[in-house]
């Protein structure tokens, strides 16, 4: 379990590393917009964790016994938050050295994670499986997801009604739509569409797309908003961001002694609720003159506490209705989900960052939506942006708060 652990660790370190880089990456290229930069880490997301985690998962759930799964997936959910803590820190230290350090951060990481799975992680094979899966129908879901992403990230330079912008969401739409012809006729599709029979497994893949947009949004306007408003360097980031990710892993152990009173879904909706408290704290503080110990410290840390109640349970919930066969895959789906809500969090910030001044509408409107003038820079986003941004993750955040009262999982006995 540590090694399979080790791997959704070292996939989301990158996600929390680039974070604090992004700064610096802008500085380096001279011109380059928020929308622009913005694809370093919705690459890593759609490409690198979404191999990586649902793999993970996928191996953890086979390789344990039934009774054993529930709080092995709240185990291994928690250790993102180490990721959390500490990518922010390390990307700090190696963006004072140069941003170009945080690429290479994971070679010695997995060169462990490689070893140790060599040596430790048993033999898993689904014998029943006679036919490839659907690697095209994978591959649609990823240029859908990258074109919805696309036409999020760049509509405001585009024009929402410019050819370019219209001509990702068309792909998008087309891709999901194929998505599910495949699903429905494929003999060995992306996902099982007797998964989405099962009740909680629906609503907890809704909530967990729906809470990930939100955090996903979340954590690079902090990021932002501390080193691009309040002044902060790339260091002294990653140690102001190091408190709310440390409260994750003890509530985590607060909601798995809930969990014994209390049904996954309405310890969850608590989780998104109190989430949403610390969201609403750092929207209402968003300003130019940041002051760390009032304005940013304690609606970080509420989100951190909201996390560790609503997000290990919400994974742990999305497999516990399933059958043993189906296990893997479901995790895999839920991940995927996961994953999902990250790029969208990020693609709706940075569509919500990047302003539509007059010049650029009318030559967008001009060229057909396409806009030749230069992007806006990586320091666009200020303090009524990062407003307006958090007052878009309440709003996500109440929805998956909302989602959950249908999740209807028993008390952890």
């Amino acid at each position: 379990m540590v090694v399979l652990c080790l791997a959704a660790f070292m996939a989301m370190l990158d996600v929390f590393v680039v974070n604090v880089a992004f700064t610096g990456i802008g500085a380096s290229f001279a011109g380059s917009s928020l929308a622009d930069l913005s694809w370093v880490l919705n690459a890593y997301t759609i490409v690198y964790a979404a191999l990586l985690i649902p793999a993970g998962l996928g191996l953890l759930l086979t390789a344990l016994p039934p009774e054993r799964r529930a709080g092995a997936v709240k185990v291994w959910a928690t250790t993102s938050s180490f990721a959390a803590a500490l990518g922010p820190v390390v990307g700090g230290a190696l963006v004072e050295l140069s941003w170009n350090w945080v690429f290479l951060i994971n070679v010695p990481v997995g060169v462990v994670a490689f070893a140790a799975a060599m040596c430790l992680v048993p033999e898993s094979r689904d014998e029943s499986v006679t036919r490839l899966p659907d690697v095209p129908g994978a591959v649609v879901l990823a240029v859908a997801i990258g074109a919805l992403a696309l036409g999020l990230v760049k509509g405001g330079e585009w024009g929402w009604t410019g050819a370019a912008a219209l001509g990702a969401f068309g792909v998008a739409v087309a891709g999901f739509t194929l998505l599910v012809v495949r699903v429905l006729r494929h003999p060995a599709p992306v996902v099982e569409p007797a998964l989405f029979r099962v009740p909680a497994f629906v609503w907890a893949n809704v909530t967990a797309l729906v809470f990930c947009t939100a955090f996903g949004a979340l954590f690079p306007s902090v990021v932002l908003w501390l080193e691009n408003v309040a002044g902060y360097s790339a260091i002294a980031t990653g140690v102001a961001i190091l408190p709310g990710p440390l409260m994750v892993p003890l509530f985590a152990m607060v909601g798995q002694r809930l969990a014994r009173r209390l049904p996954a879904g309405a310890l969850v909706a608590v989780g998104n609720l109190v989430f949403c408290l610390g969201a609403v704290m750092l929207a209402w503080n968003a300003s130019a003159q940041a002051r760390f110990a009032t304005d940013v410290l304690p609606g970080w840390i509420v989100t951190g506490v909201g996390i560790g109640l609503a997000l290990p349970t919400l994974m742990a919930a999305a497999t516990a209705g399933l059958p043993p066969a189906q296990a893997a895959t479901g995790s895999a789906v839920v991940n995927t989900g996961r994953q999902l809500g990250y790029v969208l969090g990020v693609a709706v910030l940075v569509a919500g960052s990047t302003p539509r001044t007059p010049e650029r509408r009318r030559v967008s409107r001009a060229r057909g939506g396409s806009s030749p003038v230069r992007p806006v820079s990586v320091r666009a986003p200020r303090s009524a942006s990062h407003r307006g941004g958090g007052w878009f993750i309440v709003t996500e955040t109440n929805k998956g708060g909302g989602c959950t009262t249908s999740t209807r999982t028993s008390p952890s006995r």
